[in-house]
């Protein structure tokens, strides 16, 4: 990736759990990106509470701290801003229109682990596999991109 700024937002019903998950794997395994610009990830829920106590233990488990991260309201930003848009919200909820119109829009059908504690782990990977799908993905296509120009 090397023009201009990829703006990526993760969005789950509360921004509590998967979509915290999602925003540390992307912070972790985009480090490069983040460091040099080229990507700056965020998340939101449809609406904010905060991030659970099984989502930081289940991150911390692997070597990732998202303490610090704070849970935001999607409402408090502009779909017009960001490039990627991952939802993560589940079967029949999801993002207002305007976030489903952006150059790249995925929804990951994943359980919500709020309310199944014991599959934190398996929708912690799930997420992690997920995440460095996307990231690939959007080098390749940067990639293909630089090469056509």
């Amino acid at each position: 990736m090397t023009e201009a700024t990829k703006r990526i937002m993760f969005i789950c019903r509360k921004n509590s759990a998967r979509s915290q998950m999602a925003e540390g794997f992307a912070k972790q395994l985009g480090a490069g990106w983040l460091q040099a610009g080229q990507i700056r990830i965020y998340s939101s829920g449809l609406e904010a509470s905060s991030v659970t106590p099984e989502a930081i233990a289940a991150m911390e488990a692997i070597g990732i701290d998202i303490r610090e991260q704070t849970s935001d309201a999607l409402a408090d930003f502009e779909a017009e801003d960001f490039d990627v848009v991952i939802s993560l919200c589940g079967p029949g909820i999801g993002p207002p229109q305007a976030w489903l119109q952006r150059e790249v829009f995925e929804a990951w059908q994943l359980d919500d682990p709020v309310e199944n504690p014991e599959i934190f782990p398996r929708v912690r990977d799930e997420i992690r596999g997920r995440v460095k799908t996307l990231l690939l993905s959007l080098k390749q296509h940067e990639y293909a991109e630089s090469r056509d120009r």
